[in-house]
């Protein structure tokens, strides 16, 4: 048996990522297409603003404040399959739970990650952000499109498509439980993606 506070320790453990996790997900990811119980004005206009923070935090390179956005049972996810996919059966881009993305950060953190030296500079694009309010209580959806220009060791790159959150409020902060990251091309041939999109 397994100690409750070593399960809790999410930046060690993914004890939360088990089937039951893989089928709620599921149900919630198809719900992106679907139309719901639009969220009220003032809402809306948060989830708006929280969106543009966390553009920005990553766009700076505040890689530990942007971390912070996120639930500690977290899910940072770039399907392959246009829209998702079955994450359980499918490989993925990146499927990050909250302990790698840490890692990712840490890595990041020292500049010895050969694949971002130089560094990336970008500058995040998000429109057309949609809100509806889920069943459950104090859980939003959104969906939002985004342009991401990239220059990196005198290249520039251009990634654009749509993402999706779900969202919740711990402590009246809006934090993200889930981020899938749907590239317009994500089924097409990719060079390593160096950067959290």
């Amino acid at each position: 048996m397994i100690d409750s506070h070593v399960r809790e320790d999410t930046s060690r453990y993914s004890y939360y990522m088990d089937l039951d996790y893989y089928k709620e997900l599921a149900k919630k990811i198809n719900a992106w297409t679907a139309e719901g119980t639009k969220a009220d004005t003032p809402t809306v206009i948060e989830v708006e603003q929280f969106l543009y923070r966390e553009a920005r935090l990553l766009d700076e390179a505040k890689m530990e404040e942007w971390l912070q956005l996120f639930t500690k049972d977290c899910l940072y996810w770039t399907p392959v399959t246009p829209g998702g996919g079955d994450p359980s059966k499918e490989v993925t881009i990146s499927f990050d739970d909250r302990r790698r993305l840490e890692d990712r950060i840490y890595r990041l953190r020292t500049g010895y990650a050969w694949s971002q030296v130089p560094a990336s500079r970008t500058i995040r694009v998000i429109s057309n952000v949609e809100v509806w309010k889920e069943n459950e209580e104090n859980l939003y959806r959104a969906r939002c499109n985004f342009l991401l220009p990239e220059l990196r060791a005198g290249r520039m790159k251009l990634l654009s498509g749509w993402y999706g959150y779900l969202l919740t409020k711990e402590k009246d902060d809006w934090k993200i439980q889930v981020k899938q990251n749907n590239l317009l091309d994500s089924d097409q041939a990719h060079e390593n993606l160096t950067l959290l999109l």
